[in-house]
């Protein structure tokens, strides 16, 4: 490694333990330098982890206890450490890491960049190249939308921790969702199903590179193609930009994007009775409300397939103090005085709902019917806050800690 050059890091998140382990492969051996470090987590339950370390002229396998059998401890006790000592060793170039199938990346990104290890981060040491994606064109859409959308993940037998009732919808819309880059490995059964996968893709993660699995120099290539703009493991606050890059909205193949936005507020059972609209014929749905019964906070919205996320995304501009404004970012501060409504602040519907049966008129017109009327409007906050509320358990659930994701 030449002098003031970074190692860097290939985050491969996968449902296929094989072709994650392939693209490994094949990376270590598309230039010199190369690590390939993997956790298996499938003995996470009995307090163990399998840890194998590879390069291309050494291979160590080892097994580790753990005092809790958690992905955060793995994260803090093993993982970390052994990318910060990996960054540190000469020679090292490029640390691929494999994430187990039942790992999403976004958390695992979060610990990089947060979670000290003695006085460093991780990020401090090295630099995140990309997360790489690893899918199968002929059942990843299934796995994210039909009837296996409601399978959890002790179905397909890739459960790591007890009582995890994540669908494997949620996980393999994540793993995608967060990626700078796709492999596709596989075949669809028809080119229609290939078709529709595309334009699945093509609103999931607008402008991210995706390519066959090819050979490693075809894997640094695809590599090479991802956008300046790309997120690179950073993780984006809830307030952030519902879109990134530039998706197509229209209708193709029966995939589209609506976004959703209103100025008014949800009467709470009227949007819980809605739901469904967002599940059914849905891929993915995400996105900020605000309930007239909870006019304080930004309620957080996110489904995949048939299973629905709920959480806060803290509280609204137009109900904080000059601290609170001074404590967001810049960007989120000028769209809000972009936006401001004299009544309502900066609360405001924003869902992103992307669809692959459901029609889009019907979602919209679902969620307009559960907006208050003009007569609720009239009644204000003080007889919202009275309504009954479906969604008041999930209050004290801040979608922003991630630390004990899986």
């Amino acid at each position: 490694m030449s002098d003031g050059e970074r190692v860097r890091l290939v985050v491969v998140p996968g449902l296929d333990r094989r072709a994650t382990e392939l693209v490994g492969d094949r990376l270590l051996r598309a230039g010199p330098g190369g690590v390939v470090v993997h956790h298996d987590l499938r003995g996470l339950g009995e307090g163990t982890v399998r840890r194998r370390v590879r390069t291309t002229s050494e291979e160590s396998t080892e097994i580790l206890e753990l005092d809790h059998g958690c992905v955060s401890c793995t994260l803090r006790e093993d993982v970390l450490p052994l990318l910060v000592r990996l960054a540190g060793r000469p020679g090292t170039r490029r640390i691929v890491l494999l994430l187990d199938p039942a790992v999403e990346p976004e958390s695992v990104c979060w610990a990089l960049g947060t979670v000290a290890v003695g006085e460093v981060a991780v990020t401090d040491v090295l630099d995140i190249e990309a997360v790489l994606a690893v899918l199968d064109e002929g059942t990843w859409l299934a796995d994210a939308t039909g009837e296996a959308c409601m399978e959890e993940l002790a179905d397909r037998g890739l459960d790591v921790i007890p009582d995890d009732d994540r669908t494997l919808a949620q996980v393999a819309i994540a793993q995608v969702a967060f990626a700078d880059a796709v492999l596709v490995t596989g075949r669809a059964d028809y080119g229609w199903a290939g078709a529709r996968l595309a334009a699945v893709l093509d609103r999931l993660v607008p402008g991210v590179p995706r390519a066959p699995l090819g050979t490693g120099d075809e894997l640094l290539g695809l590599l090479s193609r991802i956008p300046a703009s790309a997120r690179r493991g950073v993780v984006e606050d809830a307030h952030a930009p519902l879109l990134r890059g530039d998706p197509p909205l229209e209708l193709r193949h029966g995939v589209a994007l609506t976004l959703f936005t209103d100025r008014r507020p949800f009467h709470p059972g009227r949007l819980y009775e809605a739901i469904d609209a967002l599940l059914e014929g849905v891929v993915h749905t995400r996105g900020r409300a605000w309930l007239a019964s909870q006019p304080d906070v930004a309620l957080w919205l996110e489904s995949a397939g048939g299973g629905l996320r709920v959480g806060h995304a803290g509280g609204w501009l137009a109900t904080a103090d000059d601290e609170a404004w001074d404590q967001v970012d810049a960007q989120r501060r000028a769209k809000a005085a972009l936006d401001w409504h004299p009544r309502f602040g900066d609360r405001v519907q924003e869902l992103a709902i992307l669809s692959y049966e459901a029609d889009p008129d019907d979602i919209t017109a679902a969620l307009r019917a559960a907006l208050l009327t003009d007569a609720e409007l009239a009644e204000g906050e003080s007889a919202w806050r009275h309504y009954p509320d479906p969604f008041g358990e999930w209050r004290a659930e801040p979608v922003t800690d991630r630390k004990d994701s899986a």
